[in-house]
């Protein structure tokens, strides 16, 4: 399984590749960035303030997001408390690979049209809920 460990970052590459580019500007804006468990999380400067904090698209702030094999959070707190919830994601772009995304946003608009809570029941946020309980974070 391990020989297969590059194969699987270049299946999700193009999603990680969106998530550099947040590292990259978090970086520049005096975010911090490390390597947990085969993962990149990072913190601070923009994410913190404008993609996570300042979102338009979700009611409230975020916690935590996870971009392929990167890992965007509020705070170090936060990403150590979502940790698990977000590892679930990790591996669900492992399997979908590109398609993770498109997969994701389309359950969610399917979801939302029926009525549904198009985060909450999205069956791949049920999945990482089901794995930690400690991913709904509510922050104020």
């Amino acid at each position: 399984m391990r020989l297969l460990r590059p194969f699987v970052y270049l299946w999700v590459l193009p999603a990680s590749t969106v998530g550099l580019s947040v590292v990259a500007l978090a970086l520049a804006t005096g975010g911090r960035a490390r390597v947990v468990d085969g993962a990149l999380e990072v913190h601070g400067g923009w994410v913190s303030t404008i993609l996570l904090r300042g979102n338009r698209w979700m009611r409230g702030p975020i916690a935590a997001i996870t971009l392929g094999h990167v890992v965007a959070g509020q705070n170090e707190a936060l990403l150590d408390r979502t940790r698990r919830h977000e590892r679930v994601h990790v591996r669900q772009y492992e399997r979908w690979g590109p398609f993770f995304i498109p997969a994701y946003l389309a359950c969610s608009v399917w979801l939302g049209l029926r009525g549904y809570n198009a985060y909450l029941d999205n069956p791949f946020e049920v999945e990482a809920y089901a794995i930690d309980d400690a991913g709904k974070v509510r922050i104020h």
